[in-house]
């Protein structure tokens, strides 16, 4: 059998134009999310086979790449039918987080404001925009159930996004917040069983999909109540209230008190220190798939697309199943991925390009000649400049177009004279 020369599907390499683009728009992350007290952690690519099944994953535990157990313990687990994966390739950041901060809390700062940054692994199926192996951006506070988390993980992600789309004619777009609580709270005043509340929610969740009469039919071919699938679609019809705490009015039954309330705030606040080119809104159809969230969600639109690039939400009892006691937990993840691609779609990849200095040596130059070339790309780079020294081709106009291409553009042609 021969060497295959393409990735294995779902996973992609990058050319240097490409990891140009990457890491400059990596930077931007950083440092955007650095001017914000956000302190990079990095955390292993593998995680205990227990940890990633535990139930706080939704749909993406169906979805792990298990590792095999190795030797005579592969070999045991073989004849007695029992586990063959003793770990597995990380789905998200936040899981590998819950577990890293329960076992380092008692040396962070408290609340602690943390940055992760790196690939994760999922066997779905590949299409436009989703692969099997990509880079997640994400932030998180640990240890602050105030309101002045989400602000601050709102602000900081909106901020970013301006920034990277600021180069862009793609700038305007939209932070969707809403609560689980209020999910929950809306399902069950309208009857509809607690045992039936995470299938309601991803039938909801395809609202921008299937339309309010085809949650309606789905909500009604699970064997619901036609009369609490009414009652509990009929919100979905009528124009939403200015405040949330007026959309809660009749929920007090099923909905913690100040929940309302607290989500006005954050709205209020966030948008005060949003951008132009931003907006916030409580939308009381956003679910969020995860299993693991237990307060506000939020995801972020860009208004050309149907699609969010980033989201997030609180997860106050993660750290808990490590720990053994719940900390208040919030984070958001960007849509590396996605804002890439959209980027390359537009053909705004060049924006992000710092330019270069390409000298093309003609061949036989002399010491002479090569000391002063030498001379001269040491004096750019004290500059900050990038510098290539390569040989001069016969196909020069070929050479140089390649160059251009990977965002060379002062090309200096040194002849032997």
């Amino acid at each position: 059998m021969g060497f295959v020369k393409t990735p294995v599907k779902g996973m992609n390499d990058f050319l240097p134009r490409e990891m140009a683009l990457r890491q400059k728009v990596l930077a931007m992350i950083r440092e955007k999310y650095a001017s914000f007290g956000f302190r990079e952690i990095e955390t292993p690519c593998m995680e205990h086979i227990e940890n990633l099944t535990g139930k706080q994953g939704g749909e993406n535990e169906k979805l792990i790449f298990k590792v095999l157990k190795r030797g005579a313990a592969l070999s045991r687990a073989l004849e007695k039918g029992d586990e063959l994966a003793d770990s597995g390739m990380r789905y998200d950041l936040t899981l590998p987080l819950s577990r890293f901060y329960a076992a380092n809390s008692a040396v962070l700062p408290a609340p602690f404001k943390a940055l992760q940054i790196g690939n994760v692994w999922r066997a779905d199926q590949p299409q436009k925009g989703r692969f099997r192996q990509f880079t997640q951006c994400d932030i998180d506070i640990l240890g602050d159930g105030s309101v002045l988390a989400e602000i601050e993980l709102i602000g900081a992600t909106a901020g970013m996004l301006e920034t990277i789309f600021s180069k862009t004619d793609l700038s305007s777009f939209t932070v969707h917040v809403n609560d689980r609580r209020i999910l929950r709270a809306m399902a069950l005043c309208a009857g509809l069983p607690e045992e039936s509340l995470e299938e309601v929610f991803i039938i909801l969740d395809k609202l921008d999909k299937i339309g309010v009469e085809g949650v309606r039919s789905e909500l009604c071919e699970m064997g619901l109540s036609a009369e609490a699938v009414e009652r509990y679609t009929a919100v979905f019809d009528k124009p939403i209230p200015a405040t949330v705490a007026e959309f809660c009015t009749g929920l007090e039954e099923h909905l913690p008190a100040g929940v309302a309330q607290g989500l006005d705030t954050i709205l209020f606040c966030t948008a005060k220190s949003l951008g132009e080119t931003a907006r916030i809104v409580f939308d009381p159809t956003l679910v969020r798939g995860m299993g693991y969230y237990t307060g506000t969600i939020f995801e972020v639109k860009l208004d050309e697309y149907n699609f969010s690039i980033a989201g997030g939400g609180r997860y106050d009892e993660m750290i808990g199943k490590f720990a053994g006691q719940n900390t208040p937990a919030c984070g958001f993840s960007i849509g590396f991925e996605r804002i890439i691609t959209i980027l390359k779609e537009h053909g705004k990849d060049e924006l992000f390009a710092d330019g270069g200095v390409a000298m093309l040596v003609e061949g036989g130059a002399s010491e002479e000649k090569l000391e002063e070339v030498f001379a001269t790309a040491a004096a750019l780079r004290a500059e900050g400049k990038c510098v290539t020294v390569l040989p001069l081709k016969k196909n020069a106009k070929f050479q140089i177009d390649r160059l251009m291409e990977d965002g060379f553009t002062d090309i200096r042609r040194i002849y032997n004279k």
